[in-house]
């Protein structure tokens, strides 16, 4: 085996390194751990990335889903529209929050929801969509979908957990819906090795969700309880790291770009593999590089033996769709052949080695390794 190329690797340049460390030193020095001058720096900087007037770090992109969920006021028998393809997180968010998950179908031309799949879904004790930017590519119809909701009078989530500095006609993820939840762990696009942050306009959201981050105190400063809080708090270390990584993030992400476009254009010329292809209209920050397989090909044989030649894929997004996951199928009686097109591609798809320290030679060598393998089959 010549060489490995791994699926992620966090991006932390030596210098970076360093910088961080000075910070370590600082807030040990300090003795302020969590919820100061950190936190607040890194909350306006990502703000700022997101061109919203507020952001909320918490430990867990988890966390930030239901905390935006619970400033919905969610009742009991309230729906929430939520993609089947997505991780278990998005849904059961739901269900914590108070909120029942209804699962929806995709578009396979973007792994993601559209007008079509939530018409078909919604009932009248709908009252919001959770929409989900798979893989970093903002969800191509998440204008109409907005549009929908304010129809409906439902409000719209982002779940843009893979999608830290993707746009949509120049509007950044995190700032399309009433609420936006990130997360930053370590297979992220960046990192503060765990945690997640809560983006809104909205005064309300965010005074709600620091009140529920913080145990439901009305003030980090006093003991006096107002909401049914959780610790939910984001440490000062991971905050640091969190500065540190958002000055890296246009770079880390033309990095990806870079690799992603001979991925483009190299696949092209390959049988049995058809790429995932983003609209010009969307910066896609390639938290992963989605490809389709051929119907009859084996995925699990293909991966193997890329695996032998050093080739490692990364996990599939998702696979199996919630629908068919143990609980799910439990909780909501769900079956196989309830959502054709999210079991079509994602059965199908394999997500190709991609992070900010590849090079372009490592995505040639990707491509030729799956031309190999593919010729085989």
């Amino acid at each position: 085996m010549s060489r490995v190329i791994t699926p992620v690797k966090p991006y932390f340049p030596s210098e970076d390194i360093a910088q961080i460390h000075e910070h370590l030193d600082k807030i040990l020095t300090s003795g302020m751990l969590t919820l100061h001058t950190y936190t607040k720096e890194f909350e306006g900087k990502y703000q700022e990335l997101c061109k919203v007037r507020h952001a909320v770090a918490v430990n867990s992109g988890t966390a930030a889903l239901e905390i935006a969920l619970r400033c919905m006021k969610l009742n009991a028998g309230d729906e929430v529209l939520v993609p089947t393809n997505t991780f278990s997180a998005t849904a059961a968010a739901v269900i914590f929050a108070g909120g029942k998950p209804v699962l929806t179908d995709i578009d396979p031309e973007s792994l993601c929801m559209n007008i079509e799949n939530i018409q078909a879904k919604h009932t009248n004790k709908t009252k919001g969509v959770l929409v989900v930017h798979i893989g970093g590519l903002v969800c191509p119809n998440i204008k109409a979908i907005r549009e929908l909701c304010t129809d409906h009078k439902w409000f719209l989530i982002e779940d843009a957990a893979h999608a830290h500095g993707s746009r949509i006609d120049d509007k950044p993820a995190g700032s399309l819906g009433d609420v936006g939840a990130f997360s930053f762990y370590p297979t992220k696009v960046i990192t503060t090795g765990e945690g997640g942050i809560v983006t809104t306009n909205s005064d309300e959201v965010s005074s709600k969700a620091r009140v529920l981050r913080d145990q439901g105190k009305e003030s980090s400063t006093s003991e006096t309880v107002v909401e049914l809080g959780y610790n939910w708090r984001m440490s000062e270390i991971s905050a640091a790291i969190g500065i540190v990584q958002l000055t890296r993030i246009p770079e880390i992400i033309e990095k990806r770009n870079r690799v992603a476009k001979v991925y483009d254009s190299e696949l092209e010329r390959v049988d049995g593999i058809k790429p995932l292809k983003s609209p010009p209209n969307i910066l896609n920050n390639y938290y992963k590089y989605v490809a389709l397989l051929d119907e009859k090909i084996d995925r699990d044989d293909v991966k193997r033996r890329l695996r032998e030649k050093g080739v490692r894929c990364g996990g599939e997004v998702y696979w199996p769709p919630l629908h068919l996951q143990p609980l799910y199928r439990r909780l909501m009686g769900t079956k196989e052949g309830d959502f054709p097109n999210a079991e079509d591609v994602c059965k199908r798809m394999i997500c190709l080695p991609l992070h900010a320290g590849m090079s372009i030679d490592d995505a040639k060598y990707v491509v030729e390794n799956v031309r190999q393998v593919l010729s085989e089959e």
